[in-house]
């Protein structure tokens, strides 16, 4: 391992703190000033992936740190993805491939195998970095989760990595949160910690002064930063659903879309770049809401559990409620998992998806999908054929969908049709992921319902990791966190 690349972790008091945002942000501010960076996550939990540069599977949030970085993103960049299938059980994928199904009861006994795999990734990323950028997963206080810990200070102990605590002061209680995370640390996890950064703050800071001061005084760590509440994060794409909480509606938009939120709900930043038009009012159905009987689009996202969000999606009523839609009229889009929901039956007799069987799907498009182990995996250009777009995006999915309405194709992908489209094409499903973030495709889809669009949404994702770059630039100690990361360097060097 090449311990002397300058490293920093960043880990949380806990889930959805800001971390991968704060990564973001650095990593796009280390580059903008010269330093190769690579962002970094052992372990990721998170059904929303993108595909890496060599065709496996990573989170979503270290594909937008790599891009904050100007770099391409790698399976090295997240060793370990943990699927969510059900709320005892994961998939996991390693170096991008899938590599198994663990229980969460086995979990924490088998992860100790993973950390060679973790540790050879670091490394592969150092040999080639000024700075690698690590972030944390959930919280090092979960000190019940401590053995064969790989995600935190498990990893930080075994790559001697420095790291700066983050605390979220938007749910409140953030004094006691970071307070009681140095309470119930080991001494040598306390002393690995070396300054503390306080996120999305709302109001004047300086009425948090105090704040600051006792949890410096009670810790003993520095205070790196006070991180105002910024705006235009919200654009970069979300890797927790629950950050969909947070979507707020455009009342009096021309197009209201309604996106079902399946409890295995995937790569649902597919919707983002509609989120960003002014035109359209995309609103999420949270479970026990009706789909509203003024939607123009459903639009069923992907799931990571087909089979078992269909159950979910029957015990909602929202099937009625789809169902209801289409006969007056209404549009329906299937993406991926959605995509195979919305045909005649799903089969999976190897138990793929989770338990072996057929079910009886929505029944709105002619297809039948039969789930398979193997998984596509792979980043695609072609033809949105009732526009002539060209479109790109990428695959990951188990299955494969047949029928009748696959006569009817939405896009031509590498000269190969997928998809299917009811005979009024009213209904349309796809595999491919990353549909709307093709401008050309989106302004002419949204044309068809009366819509006007001017939005680069590659741009608008620029423009948020350069805004998120000057706001940290503005209220953090980027100094004293990049001298924590090269302490590592200075470390090494003393031994020597």
């Amino acid at each position: 391992m090449h311990t002397t690349t300058p490293a920093v972790m960043v880990q949380a008091t806990g889930s959805n703190a800001g971390k991968s945002t704060i990564v973001a942000g650095l990593a796009r501010l280390f580059t903008r000033r010269g330093l190769r960076v690579a962002p970094f996550k052992p372990q990721n939990m998170s059904n929303n992936a993108a595909i890496a540069v060599e065709g496996g599977e990573i989170g979503r949030a270290q594909a937008v740190q790599a891009r904050a970085a100007r770099s391409a993103p790698s399976i090295h960049m997240n060793p370990v993805l943990l699927k969510p299938e059900s709320d005892t059980g994961a998939q996991i994928v390693v170096h991008g491939k899938r590599f198994g199904k663990l229980k969460a009861s086995d979990y924490a006994a088998g992860r100790t195998q993973l950390l060679s795999a973790v540790i050879e990734s670091f490394a592969h990323l150092s040999r080639d970095a000024d700075l690698v950028l690590v972030e944390g997963a959930g919280s090092p206080a979960e000190i019940n989760l401590r053995r064969g810990d790989i995600a935190n200070m498990g990893f930080a102990g075994a790559a001697d990595v420095p790291v700066v605590l983050l605390g979220d002061i938007d749910r409140g209680g953030v004094i006691a949160s970071i307070v009681g995370t140095h309470l119930v640390l080991a001494p040598d996890e306390r002393a690995r910690i070396r300054g503390f950064i306080v996120n999305k703050f709302r109001g004047d800071p300086r009425l948090f002064d105090d704040g600051i001061g006792a949890i410096a005084r009670m810790t003993g760590w520095p205070a790196l930063g006070l991180v105002p509440w910024l705006p235009q994060a919200a654009w970069l794409p979300a890797e927790d659903a629950v950050d969909l909480d947070r979507k707020t509606a455009a009342p009096g938009a021309a197009l209201t879309v309604a996106v079902p939120m399946l409890s295995r709900i995937a790569n649902f930043d597919d919707l983002d770049p509609l989120g960003m038009e002014a035109g359209v009012d995309l609103m999420f159905v949270r479970p026990g809401e009706p789909i509203p009987a003024q939607t123009d689009v459903v639009i069923l996202p992907g799931t990571k559990s087909t089979i078992g969000d269909l159950a979910f999606l029957r015990s909602q009523g929202w099937d009625v409620d789809i169902k209801a839609h289409v006969r007056r009229g209404g549009h329906v889009l299937g993406l991926c998992g959605g995509y195979q929901l919305l045909g005649r039956t799903i089969a999976d007799p190897d138990g793929a998806d989770g338990h072996a069987g057929t079910v009886e799907a929505l029944g709105l498009l002619e297809i039948e999908t039969v789930m398979s182990p193997d998984k596509s995996t792979r980043t695609v250009h072609g033809i949105h054929r009732a526009t002539g777009e060209a479109v790109q995006g990428y695959e990951i999915h188990l299955g494969r969908s047949e029928g009748a309405d696959c006569e009817r194709p939405v896009v031509l992908i590498d000269g190969r049709p997928d998809g299917a489209s009811s005979p009024d094409a009213r209904v349309q499903g796809t595999y491919l992921h990353g549909l709307f973030a093709n401008d050309g495709f989106r302004r002419k889809w949204l044309e068809g319902f009366g819509v006007a669009s001017t939005l680069v949404y590659e741009r608008q994702i620029e423009r948020a990791l350069d805004a998120l770059a000057d706001h940290l630039e503005q209220h953090l100690n980027v100094g004293a966190i990049l001298d924590i990361a090269r302490s590592r360097q200075n470390k090494a060097a003393n031994s020597a």
